[in-house]
């Protein structure tokens, strides 16, 4: 709870965490590319399959998480990444006519 005594909207322990940070970061451009790609009903592959990659490491990257930075921004990539997946699954899902 030492977060709690600073000020600041999304407050810092003031250290390098480059695993969550990477972490972060993936989840936020494969929720982005999910969300993009699930627009276009073609790309379910491409939405669907980037779309569970963010929600595992979005899932990772949260339970290794240090700071409220880093669980904001996992929270908004495993946002992205869910709503990317679940339209990616609609529109033909992870295997949607290639096998079978």
């Amino acid at each position: 709870m030492s977060e709690a005594s600073r000020p600041g909207l999304l407050r810092t322990d003031g250290r390098a965490h480059p695993l969550q940070d990477a972490l972060l970061a993936a989840t936020l451009v494969l929720g982005g590319i999910a969300i993009i790609s699930s627009l276009f009903d073609g790309l379910h592959l491409l939405s669907s399959w980037t779309g569970l990659l963010g929600i595992l490491t979005g899932a990772y990257g949260q339970f290794v998480s240090v700071t409220t930075r880093e669980r904001f921004g996992l929270i908004l990539g495993l946002g992205a990444s869910a709503v990317g997946f679940y339209i990616g699954m609609a529109h033909g899902g992870l295997f949607g006519g290639v096998l079978g």
